[in-house]
């Protein structure tokens, strides 16, 4: 079980120093002309496709993964210096696939890897926020990655989180949530709260 204080995210220790040698493009600061859709797409599961095909080439997949941008339009792009690309999205750009914990209460750190290997410590940058699904009423963890871009936690890992929840005092009321990094973050209010 991933929430086990024993697991830790495969190769952690190399991703992170693989990580930290390089930096991300500045796709932030690039402005180039928008060239339309050329149809990309990235699934609800994670996969990304080009004119209905699945790509299967991961390290293409984290090549455009690196230059992905959500604009405040709400709209995706893949961004080049030279140009900007839709993406349409269906739920999420990316998942987050492992879960790291360290510590418990309130020194509890989260850290989660996406499904292009992208590292995250849950802190007040890099918020979970949760909503409740309309259809099935579940609750869904999403984890601010970059910019605008968020990664939606898996349910085999949303369960994890549940287990790691703890009442708090939120505005004079018990909030169920996780910490990570010093910050609370709260579940969302369902009417039918577990009693703490």
């Amino acid at each position: 079980m991933a929430a086990d204080r024993g697991n830790r995210i495969h190769g952690l220790e190399a991703l992170l120093k693989a990580e930290a040698g390089k930096g991300r493009p500045p796709v932030e600061a690039w402005n180039p002309p928008y060239c339309g859709d050329v149809g990309l797409a990235i699934r609800s599961d994670g996969v990304w496709e080009y004119r209905g095909s699945a790509i299967n080439r991961a390290a293409l997949v984290k090549l455009f993964a690196s230059v992905l941008r959500r604009d405040a339009d709400g709209r995706y792009y893949l961004v080049t210096p030279a140009e900007k690309v839709d993406v349409a999205v269906a739920d999420a750009p990316f998942l987050a696939v492992e879960m790291e914990v360290r510590a418990a209460g309130r020194a509890q750190e989260l850290i989660f890897r996406t499904n292009v290997d992208d590292i995250v410590t849950v802190d007040a940058s890099h918020p979970l926020r949760f909503e409740v699904d309309n259809v099935s009423g579940a609750c869904k963890p999403y984890l601010a990655v970059r910019g605008r871009l968020e990664a939606l936690v898996t349910r085999a890992l949303t369960l994890d989180l549940a287990e790691l929840a703890l009442a708090e005092a939120d505005q004079g009321a018990k909030r169920l949530g996780v910490w990570s990094k010093g910050t609370f973050f709260a579940l969302p209010r369902t009417g039918h709260e577990p009693t703490p």
